[in-house]
């Protein structure tokens, strides 16, 4: 048997931690002269189930090619999005693009996945386990898509708002608690 390069059975380990869920094929023509030409658009989320999430989009004669090649892209287009307990968000949080709209809120251990087709599965490429999402407006699963990781990309965890604020986390804890506090003696 001969040994394989280091650089592709490293790469081939790095693509194996990595789910990609095929959210959306869409065939395409082009009309030419002897009459139609087709071909397949493929939209693919792909995620590492632990808090690293990217969407890809190909095009292609041949549906496998078209699969391929947005793979390609979401695993190049990856962002990562802070979860709570590696589970929920940390808060609620709106997203838009174009005319696609959604709504994700955090949930209670034990809710599951409550979201429609394309956002589903970018939570499920994401490890979140408990979420409430909403889309409203479009359904075009590529605007749903986008407009899902608008909103993830605006999620924050509490560690990033302490080191933008300069406090420690714990005093951005205490201080929460305060606000309320204040608000029942006024």
């Amino acid at each position: 048997m001969a040994k394989e390069p280091h650089g592709r059975q490293d790469r081939e380990e790095r693509d194996s931690e990595f789910v990609d869920r095929l959210v959306h094929i869409n065939r395409v023509a082009k009309v030419v002269k002897g009459g139609r030409r087709f071909g397949f658009a493929a939209l693919v989320v792909v995620g590492d189930q632990k808090g690293r999430v990217g969407f890809g989009h190909g095009k292609a004669r041949e549906v496998p090619e078209a699969i391929r090649k947005a793979t390609e892209a979401a695993k190049r287009a990856l962002i990562r999005v802070p979860l709570r307990e590696g589970r929920t968000l940390h808060h609620d949080v709106n997203g838009r693009h174009g005319a696609g709209k959604v709504i994700l809120r955090a949930a209670p251990a034990g809710t599951g996945i409550i979201a429609g087709g394309p956002m589903r599965a970018v939570f499920e490429s994401l490890g979140m386990h408990d979420v409430v999402a909403k889309s409203l407006g479009s359904s075009n699963p590529y605007n749903l898509v986008r407009a899902t990781f608008d909103a993830l990309k605006r999620e924050d965890s509490p560690r990033t708002i302490a080191a933008r604020r300069g406090l420690k986390v714990s005093q951005l804890q205490a201080r929460r608690g305060d606000t309320s506090a204040d608000g029942a003696e006024a």
